[in-house]
């Protein structure tokens, strides 16, 4: 048997504490390594499926407050770093056993196409990859890193491939019928994609060194994915989709999830532990793992079912005063006319929990935007309530409408928007906030410094801050969205976006919205920064109970230069 080699990675995902997790593909069945300068190290074998190998190390005896180099052994032979790989070692940075007054930041961004030179567009120079490259510039500026990696949807693209994948799909015989002769279908064709996007240099450099985090959108299985009921019963009547929607699920797992998790979660995640005990041959696990978690969402308005079967995508953490929780957006959708969520009520009732605490600051993580540009926000609105309409021509018309135009952001599942403004509404009011809530038996906890939305999908950028009819809220609610990071907006839809933010178009979509029965949001909101078109990546930092957001765009030649700074939230 050839000696196994590392395939992709290493990814450092979490560090917790004095643990960290780092994950690999190898091209064999192995035995993984990880060990620091510092004497730090951790080992795991490998768990194979559909012919791939896997590993997640969890290294321990990391040093607090302390930045150490280290390496991967692939059955004792030195991986990574490579030779000639010509970049700065990849590091693991701890942070302080007390850390409250150590500052946070977090960089966050979505919609990343692959590579420029694979891609099947000319694209604007890749934002992650100028980011990457500034930090390799600046290896030993250790209190300038980033603590974390948040990225908020479409790492890959299923349904809008690289020449190099469709030259693959082309060459392949054994497809589904009927199956899109351009997009992926099966997990090995989705491991295709993860290859080529994550083996770009300077983007593996990144992710050897920098902590991260990650959620799914559309792209990840198809674009507009669980935009609504029929949605959903039209795809399951394609020949395809059945593996489709299965195998996205189940690399999901395996590439993003499961990095998401600290090693006890990890070691209390029931399909980590079957795929390990299969060992040698996970697939069936895996497999049956994707078609059972698409069947769950059938049952998401039914809590006590849905609690007893439910596997979920969303996760929360704590670094420092900062509370970060990431909330998954599409695949448990509720999407049963008229009584549409974002969220099932068992995965909201987790929120909720996650979301009450002592902290200085809440991030939410979601892929779509809580926050619109109003005159978008509006027509979302108002399409949900006409496609709630008993009329069947109107509800008809309506459906048409919400997929051919994309409406399925928070605005068009009101319930959820609404929900997650009177919860930011609760916390930024502090103690009297908890009056006559679920919650309100419990402690009262005091306000936080700040609440900001991080979001992706709509490939422009802005920050807007929410304005609420109760006086009594204090605490500063903003929406940071930043997107793309490799991609673009047809340039026909700019001056579109653009208006959506603008009085007057916005006042007809909202009288739109009221003449069908739209009852006024409960939250308004402006803009304060944007809308920026162009490729990006954005900054969040804390330090005490200030806030601020800095979004940067790359120029021409594939630098990165500040596009907004807005201070979000001030010490005292």
């Amino acid at each position: 048997m050839p000696a196994s080699r590392l395939l992709i990675g290493p990814l450092l995902r979490r560090v917790a504490g004095t643990r960290a997790t780092v994950w690999v593909e190898t091209s064999a069945p192995a035995t993984v390594r990880v060990r620091t300068a510092d004497g730090a190290e951790g080992s795991a074998v490998t768990f194979s499926a559909y012919d791939h190998h896997y590993a997640l190390v969890v290294v321990t005896g990391l040093t607090p407050d302390s930045a150490t180099t280290y390496e991967v052994l692939v059955d004792d032979e030195v991986a990574w770093p490579e030779p000639r790989g010509g970049f700065p070692p990849s590091v693991i940075r701890t942070r302080a056993a007390d850390d409250r007054d150590q500052p946070v930041r977090l960089v966050f961004g979505s919609c990343r196409e692959t590579t420029q030179h694979a891609t099947a567009r000319k694209l604007p120079p890749d934002a992650l990859d100028a980011y990457a490259r500034r930090l390799m510039a600046e290896p030993d500026q250790g209190a300038a890193q980033p603590d974390l990696l948040v990225l908020l949807g479409d790492q890959v693209y299923a349904d809008e491939t690289s020449p190099t994948v469709r030259r693959l799909l082309k060459r392949r015989r054994r497809r589904p019928k009927d199956a899109p002769a351009t997009q992926v279908v099966s997990f090995d064709e989705y491991t295709k994609l993860y290859l080529e996007s994550w083996r770009d240099p300077e983007i593996r450099w990144l992710f050897s060194t920098v902590p991260s985090v990650m959620i799914f959108d559309d792209h990840e299985v198809i674009d507009d994915w669980n935009t609504s009921a029929s949605w959903r019963a039209d795809m399951r009547a394609e020949p395809w989709w059945a593996e489709r929607i299965g195998s996205g699920l189940a690399s999901y797992w395996v590439y993003q999830h499961l990095g998401n998790l600290d090693p006890d979660e990890i070691a209390a995640d029931p399909v980590y532990a079957k795929v390990t005990a299969a060992g040698t041959d996970a697939t069936e696990v895996l497999r049956e793992f994707g078609a059972r978690v698409d069947t769950e969402a059938d049952l998401a308005h039914d809590t006590e079912r849905w609690r007893a079967v439910q596997y979920q995508w969303s996760y929360a953490l704590d670094l420092g005063r900062t509370r970060l929780v990431m909330l998954d957006n599409r695949c448990s959708r509720v999407l049963e006319p008229g009584n549409r969520a974002m969220l099932p009520p068992g995965e909201w009732s987790w929120f909720l929990d996650r979301a009450h605490g002592v902290y200085d600051h809440l991030v939410v993580g979601a892929s779509l935007p809580w926050l619109l540009p109003p005159g978008i926000h509006h027509v979302e609105a108002w399409n949900e309530r006409l496609a709630d309409s008993r009329n069947r021509w109107v509800s008809g018309l309506a459906e048409r409408m919400r997929r051919g135009l994309d409406l399925e952001h928070w605005a068009a599942f009101r319930r959820s928007f609404d929900a997650l403004g009177a919860l930011f509404a609760r916390i930024g009011s502090g103690p009297a906030g908890h009056t006559g809530d679920r919650v309100g038996a419990g402690p009262a906890y005091p306000p936080p410094a700040s609440i900001s939305v991080l979001s992706g999908d709509v490939h422009h950028s802005y920050v807007a801050r929410a304005r609420f009819d109760d006086p009594g809220v204090h605490t500063p609610v903003h929406q940071l969205t930043c997107s793309p990071i490799h991609n673009q907006v047809p340039a026909l839809l700019r001056p579109l976006m653009k208006l959506g933010w603008s009085p007057g178009p916005a006042g007809a979509t909202r009288a739109l919205a009221r003449a069908a029965g739209v009852r006024r949001p409960t939250v308004r909101w402006r803009k304060l920064a944007g809308p920026y078109f162009g490729n990006a990546v954005a900054t969040l930092t804390h330090q005490g109970r200030s806030a601020e957001v800095t979004i940067e765009g790359t120029t021409g030649d594939g630098e990165l230069r500040t596009v907004a700074h807005r201070s979000l939230a001030v010490e005292g």
